[in-house]
Parts: structure tokens; sequence; C-alpha cells
């Protein structure tokens, strides 16, 4: 029975601190989410990141598949090109959409920025043209480096317009927004530059297309946050998934997301934001129309550490530290096991 009892006290502490952020009430519930259409490809088993680029949907795999990047026609779910590259990513988790001279491009930033032991130096992304056929091509390689030590992170988005990257970590107790230099520069280290707080636990992030407005999710909600002044203007609950990972803003109605989840065959769902998210987010809005900057605006929100807890703090503080008892207390048993 004891071996039985220690796995489950560790499972227990695992999942506490995400049971316990969760546990937190968004400001506003979804609705359950329109299946758009379910993935048709087998290669596509870990769908980790969405973008939506030229009509079709884009999405890469999670850690430990090849470089790679799939098409996908959103009227069939049938994958209708494979843009691969060389050598094997470490950890892909994002695919944004690209931009040149202000206007979408038919290419997608790919964000190899997955460090779940927080030890990489340095992290990469990589542009790459994605088509209606497969192709191997050698994409762009850009070097990222935080300026306040390695990060796990699963989110990257782009301004609209200007193509500059914006990172979000995936801090337990509340992830960072990051800026990456507005032009980066092959063979050399680009410096992510810490911004302000984030949803915690985040797993994707997209730009709406009026660029005054982003969405980051985690497993079991999204944020929308203004821009450049990366304050939250509202929350609310996803759907369930087995492990929701991507979202992008319906280019048909920017009032809606798309989202993903990783697994085999798995559908995409349309949500409609919450008719107290979109309102916050129209023109006339006090909060939607902010010029603060996170960079030094009079109404700006400061740079954060982001050791820092980000919002909605309490609940996983909670959770972590039910969770270290549950571990200090399997660790006793399993030393009494040995002694006995």
């Amino acid at each position: 029975m004891r071996p039985v009892l220690l796995r489950a006290l560790v499972t227990a502490a695992v999942a506490l601190p995400f049971a316990a952020g969760a546990a937190a009430t968004p400001a506003s519930t979804a609705e359950e989410g329109t299946e758009v259409v379910s993935f048709t490809d087998p290669d596509i088993v870990e769908s980790s990141g969405l973008a939506v680029v030229g009509g079709r949907f884009v999405t890469v795999n999670d850690s430990g598949d090849s470089g790679r990047v799939f098409a996908v026609d959103p009227a069939t779910g049938d994958t209708v090109g494979v843009t691969s590259w060389t050598p094997d990513p470490v950890d892909v988790e994002a695919v944004a959409p690209a931009y040149v001279d202000g206007e979408a491009a038919s290419e997608v930033w790919v964000g190899d920025i997955g460090d779940n032991r927080a030890v990489r130096d340095s992290v990469e992304v990589l542009r790459v043209p994605v088509g209606w056929e497969d192709a191997t091509v050698e994409p762009a390689r850009y070097e990222l480096q935080y300026a306040d030590g390695p990060r796990d992170a699963e989110s990257v988005l782009v301004v609209p317009g200007t193509d500059q990257l914006l990172v979000v970590s995936k801090g337990v107790l509340g992830g960072s927004f990051y800026a990456a230099p507005e032009q980066l520069v092959a063979g050399q280290v680009n410096v992510l530059e810490p911004l302000a707080p984030a949803l915690g636990v985040a797993t994707d992030a997209a730009f709406f297309p009026d660029g005054r407005h982003l969405v980051v999710r985690n497993y079991g909600a999204a944020a929308v946050y203004t821009y450049p002044g990366l304050t939250e203007v509202g929350s609310f609950d996803l759907p369930e998934q087995p492990q929701g990972e991507g979202i992008a803003v319906d280019p048909d109605d920017p009032g809606a997301v798309l989202l993903t989840t990783e697994g085999p065959r798995t559908p995409v769902l349309r949500v409609a934001l919450p008719a107290d998210v979109s309102a916050a987010m129209a023109p006339e809005s006090p909060d939607a129309g902010s010029t603060d900057t996170p960079d030094g605006g009079a109404d700006a929100d400061p740079a954060v550490d982001p050791a820092d807890d980000g919002p909605g703090w309490l609940p996983w503080i909670v959770g972590g530290a039910g969770g270290v008892v549950l571990l200090v207390l399997a660790v006793t048993l399993a030393r009494g096991s040995r002694r006995s």
C-alpha cells in the first residue's frame, strides 16, 4: 500500500498549485466553444501553438518533434503543406504570424523557447515560410537571451505591422511579458527585456488586429491586455481541453479566439469573447484607449522582475505551499520505508 500512497502524494503535490490557480474565478465565463474543424494529420499530435496565415491554420508540435510547421486547410482540417528544416530544435513551443514592411507575410515566427528547468543560456526564434505544399528550407535564426536569467516560455507574439516580438514567460506564480529588440540581428545575442506581469502558466498568446490589445491563455483561462500599456482589461474561462496550449484571434471575427490542444486529431475551437471583455476593448473605453507605455510613460506599468508575483498570485502560492507540504510528507514516508 505504501508505494501507492507515495505515488498519490507526489501526483497531488504536482497538481495542487494548478488546481488552486484554476480555482481563482476569472471576471467572466466564456461559452463552451464551437468546433471549427479537427486536425486530420496523424503527425499533429501535440499542437502547442496556433497562427492564422494566408487563410491557413499554422501549428507546431511540442518538444520532441523535428523542425517543421504544419499548414492546415481550415475547411477540411487536412494538412496542405509541411515546411521542414534542420537541425532539429530543442523545444519548439510557439508560432506567430510574421510581417514584411508592415504587411502580413506568408511566413511565421517559430519559438524554440521551451525551457522547463530554466537552464538554457539562450533560446531561439526562427522565421519560417509556409505554403500550400511541402518544402525544406534554411530559415533565418535569431538567438534570444533574457536580461534577468533563463525562463521557461511557450508564448511568442508579434506586434502587428512592426514584426517586433514579445515573449511571455510561463511562471507558475505569474508570468512576465518580455520585449525583443525592434530589429533582431542574426549572429548575435538579442536581449529580452522584462516589461510587465502576465497571466500565470501562459501557454500561448496573440495580438488582436487593432494592435491595441492582446490575449494570453493558460490551460483553463485567458486574459486580455492593452498594448503597449499591458494593463489587464478582463479575463474569462476557456472550454475544458485535454491540454489546451494554442490560441489565435479569429481573422473573420476579432471578437472571438481560436483554441487548440495537444492530442491526436483534436478540434480547433472557436470561442466568442464575453460581452464585458469586448466592451472593455471598445475604442471609447478608457482602458482600451490607454496610451501608457511599459517603458517609461507617466502612467506606465513598471518594469517587473519575473520573480514578482503576477495576476492571481495568491491561489498559486497557497497551492504551491500545499504541494511542498505533500512532497515533504512523501519524502518522509519514503525514508521511513527504506529504514524498515
